[in-house]
């Protein structure tokens, strides 16, 4: 099967990417995405070593020819910072393909979806290629399409709580009415969260804290793998009409 996972002109064959925090070390890190298979990593730019050469650095144990880094501004609650730490990225390594996070608040984490648009308006007319970390709301979404952005990535449910998706139908609605890829980014907590999330008809699925924190994250990470396979292959399929009453498999044709 020919179903490529496409961003910004750019294909893929693994729809699950995976984020590259709150792992033991950079080795568990590179061997959890090794066994997930994916082909896309985020990167907390504000967080990551590229200065101090006695210190280990990402790209020793993940390989950037290889995969292909996401730079993304975790941590930032204002549109200035986000921006100068995109500026930094594409500086640093060229990035220009980045994932664009402004948070709005501390103990939940959810996106201040005003300077979100802000940056994602702003960052786009620069050149930037800008996957976007989004509230569930499917005006919002619209909005942030409309503004340049090449993904549109819904949470599921605040950062690293894993508690799946919450609301269904926005994410359908969101689905529904934009041509752009639809990542569910945040929430997820186990493998059936990723199988639904793409069942629902999202074009892939983030995983970082459902991974690392995991009591064995290699074998998580396999799991999330196949989860992601098997919810694309589920919604490409198309799934039996719900009913009322029991059908049954046979007819009384024949019947002794």
């Amino acid at each position: 099967m020919k179903d490529f996972f496409k961003i910004a002109n750019k294909k893929f064959k693994s729809r699950l990417i995976v984020g590259t925090g709150k792992y033991k070390s950079f080795s568990e890190c590179a061997k959890a995405i090794k066994y997930s298979g994916a082909e896309i990593v985020t990167v907390a730019v504000r967080r990551v070593n590229i200065v101090d050469k006695k210190k280990p650095l990402l790209m020793d144990y993940i390989d950037p020819k290889k995969i292909t880094y996401l730079p993304n501004t975790a941590g930032c609650f204002t549109s200035e910072d986000a921006l100068r730490t995109l500026r930094l990225a594409r500086e640093i390594g060229g990035w220009k393909l980045v994932k664009l996070e402004v948070l709005g608040d501390k103990k939940n984490l959810f996106p201040d979806m005003i300077e979100t648009l802000r940056s994602t308006e702003i960052l786009t007319k620069e050149g930037f290629k800008v996957m976007v970390y989004c509230s569930d709301d499917p005006l919002m979404a619209k909005r942030l399409e409309d503004s340049g952005a090449v993904a549109i990535m819904p949470l599921a449910a605040p950062i690293g709580s894993g508690l799946g998706i919450q609301n269904y139908t926005n994410i359908k609605i969101i689905r529904h009415q934009t041509k752009l890829p639809v990542i569910i980014d945040a929430g997820i907590g186990q493998a059936s969260d990723a199988a639904i999330a793409m069942e629902l008809g999202c074009d892939g699925v983030l995983i970082n804290t459902a991974i690392a924190k995991a009591k064995k994250p290699f074998e998580m990470a396999e799991a999330m793998k196949f989860a992601v396979i098997a919810g694309r292959k589920s919604y490409i399929s198309g799934r039996i009409s719900k009913i009322l009453h029991g059908s049954r498999s046979t007819t009384n044709k024949g019947i002794i």
